[in-house]
C-alpha cells in the first residue's frame, strides 16, 4: 500500500496545443504591483488584495479547465481539461503534467474528509473515488434504479457526507461525454458520509452546476444554469440532510457564474464569463451578495479553489489556461 502522499502522483508530460505559444505572447502578468487586474469594487475587500501579489498563468494548453482540487500533502492542484479526456496536475517543480487519461471526461473535483480525490465523470455519469492504493471505485452511479445524468461539481461536509449537482451538460453531445437521454431531473444529491443510499437533497433547482458551504455549514449556494439568465441560488441546509427555502442570492445580469468556494470570512469567489473583457475571470460577493471585487482574466473562468500552504492562494481554472493570485484570506475548510 502506497502513502497518501504518493498515491496521486501523475505521470507523462501535458500535451501542449499549437495556440499554446501564442496565448501565452499575448496575455503577460502585470509589471506592475499592484496588479490592475485585481478590481477593489466596495473598500470592504482591500483587505483581502496583496499589493505585491499578482494574477500568474501557470500552465496553458488545454481545451476546457473545470474542477481544480489542492493537495496540500503532495503541494499540487487538480483539475479536469473535459474534452481533452484528462485530468492534470500541477506543481512548483514540475509545471503541468498528464494526471490521468482517459479520466472519463471528469468534471469536479474534491477531496473526502479521509483526503481521497472524489471526481465527477461524465462519461460514466457517476461519482468516483481514487482509493489510497490508486485503485478507482464508484461512489454513486444510479439513483432509484435509473443512471445519473452527469454529475458536474462536487464538495464535502464536515460530517463526512457528499454533495453533488446533476445536470445533463455531460450527455448533450460528444465533445464533454457521450451523447445519452436524460432519466432522471437535475437534482443536488447527498450521500451519507458513512456510505448510506444515493438521496435527493433537493430537486428544486433547473440544471444545478457549482455549489459550495458556508463556512459554518448552514447555507448551500447552487448555481441554477437552467434559467434565463442563470442565477446564483441559496438554500438553507436543515438537520444536516436537505435543503430548504431557496431564494435568489444573486443576479448575475449578463455574466454567467460557473463554480465557487467560499474564504473564511464567507465571501464566495466565483468564477465568470461571458467571453468579454470585464465579464471574464472571478467576481467576489460578500455574504449578503453584493459584489466587492473583480479578478480579470483574459479567459473565462470555470471554477476555482484556495490551496496552497496556508490555503491563501486561488487557483483559476479558465478555459485554456490554470491562473494563480496569493489573496490575504484563506478558502474554508473544504472549500
Amino acid at each position: 500500500m502506497v502513502s497518501r502522499r504518493s498515491f496521486l502522483a501523475g505521470s507523462g508530460a501535458a500535451a501542449t496545443l499549437a495556440v499554446a505559444s501564442r496565448a501565452f505572447a499575448q496575455w503577460q502578468p502585470s509589471q506592475r504591483y499592484p496588479d490592475p487586474s485585481v478590481q477593489i469594487v466596495d473598500q470592504s475587500f482591500a483587505r483581502y488584495r496583496l499589493n505585491l501579489a499578482k494574477v500568474e498563468r501557470l500552465a496553458t494548453g488545454f481545451r476546457w479547465s473545470e474542477g481544480p482540487v489542492w493537495f496540500g500533502d503532495g503541494r499540487y492542484v487538480l483539475w479536469s481539461d473535459i474534452p481533452n479526456n484528462r485530468i492534470m496536475r500541477w506543481d512548483e517543480e514540475s509545471g503541468a503534467t498528464v494526471f490521468r487519461k482517459p479520466s472519463n471526461f471528469a468534471n469536479g473535483n474534491t477531496r473526502d474528509r479521509q483526503g481521497r480525490l472524489l471526481t465527477c465523470e461524465h462519461g460514466t455519469r457517476r461519482i468516483s473515488r481514487t482509493e489510497y492504493d490508486g485503485t478507482i471505485t464508484t461512489v454513486a452511479d444510479k439513483y432509484d434504479g435509473k443512471p445519473l445524468n452527469s454529475p458536474n461539481d462536487i464538495v464535502c461536509k464536515s460530517d463526512g457526507s457528499i454533495w453533488f449537482t446533476d445536470p445533463p451538460f455531460g450527455i448533450l453531445g460528444y465533445y464533454e461525454g457521450y451523447i445519452a437521454k436524460p432519466e432522471l431531473p437535475t437534482n443536488v444529491y447527498r450521500i451519507d458520509g458513512k456510505g448510506g443510499p444515493l438521496a435527493v437533497a433537493t430537486g428544486d433547482v433547473n440544471r444545478p452546476n457549482g455549489l459550495a458551504f458556508s463556512p459554518d455549514e448552514s447555507k448551500l449556494y447552487v448555481v441554477e444554469a437552467g434559467t434565463t439568465p442563470r442565477q446564483i441560488v441559496v438554500f438553507d441546509v436543515v438537520g444536516g440532510t436537505r435543503l430548504e427555502n431557496k431564494r435568489k442570492f444573486i443576479d448575475p445580469g449578463q455574466g454567467t457564474p460557473d463554480g465557487f468556494r467560499c474564504d473564511v470570512d464567507g465571501n464566495l469567489w466565483c468564477g465568470w464569463g461571458m467571453g468579454q473583457e470585464g465579464l471574464d475571470g472571478v467576481h467576489v460577493f460578500n455574504p449578503d451578495g453584493k459584489l466587492i471585487a473583480r479578478i480579470n482574466l483574459p479567459e473565462r473562468c470555470a471554477n476555482l479553489c484556495f490551496g496552497g500552504t496556508y490555503r491563501n492562494r486561488l487557483f483559476m481554472s479558465a478555459s485554456t489556461s490554470l491562473y494563480s493570485l496569493y489573496v490575504n484570506t484563506q478558502g474554508a475548510v473544504g472549500g
